[in-house]
């Protein structure tokens, strides 16, 4: 494991990871933050694999990121190449190597229970798991972003790729907003991160 790995994951958590990422051809890179991804895994041309990770993420967010992607090195060796990126064996596979984790020593208490519940079926971001991942956000570095769900009706605010929208309606579970320039309805999880346009 790199040095500065071990100062993005939860204390408790290192031994078990060491012994995960004990591959001669996988490694980790910490990367700066990509708004689009929390991180990725690639087989590269020389048939070594290579896991990315955003820096900016808080410790536990950060362990569930390298699991989920060495699930995705797991499964890859295991069955194949086949296989579809997030399909049953992906699912199989990252409950199996989560399961270890899944303990007080590792995460807070009230964590426990949410991530139960989502590693029943893991999805292929946490962050479409609206209750989980605002769960995690309470332990993020403050910032100056706002979640949709505070967002007031009929306030308008901007995204990291400066497209500008104006909140509407709930609906079940997301909310519609609309984008100014175009008229274009989209819908967006409650917990998605906006930057607040004053009035």
């Amino acid at each position: 494991m790199p040095d500065t790995l071990q100062d993005y994951i939860p204390q408790n958590a290192i031994t078990k990871v060491i012994a995960l990422l004990d591959h001669d051809n996988l490694t980790v890179k910490v990367k700066t933050e990509r708004k689009t991804r929390h991180g990725d895994y690639k087989r590269l041309p020389n048939g070594k694999h290579q896991i990315t990770i955003n820096s900016n993420l808080n410790s536990y967010r950060f362990l569930i990121t390298l699991i989920h992607e060495i699930a995705h090195f797991e499964a890859y060796k295991n069955y194949g190449r086949v296989i579809k990126p997030h399909g049953i064996e992906w699912k199989h596979t990252f409950q199996h190597l989560m399961l270890p984790f899944l303990n007080p020593e590792t995460f807070p208490l009230d964590l426990l229970p949410l991530l139960a519940k989502h590693f029943k079926n893991p999805k292929a971001s946490s962050d479409t798991d609206a209750n989980l991942a605002l769960a995690l956000k309470q332990f993020d570095e403050p910032n100056d972003k706002t979640y949709i769900f505070d967002v007031p009706f009929g306030s308008t605010f901007k995204l990291y790729n400066g497209k500008v929208f104006q909140r509407g309606n709930k609906r079940v579970k997301r909310y519609e907003c609309m984008e100014i320039k175009t008229g274009r309805l989209y819908l967006f999880n409650p917990n998605a991160e906006v930057e607040l346009l004053k009035d």
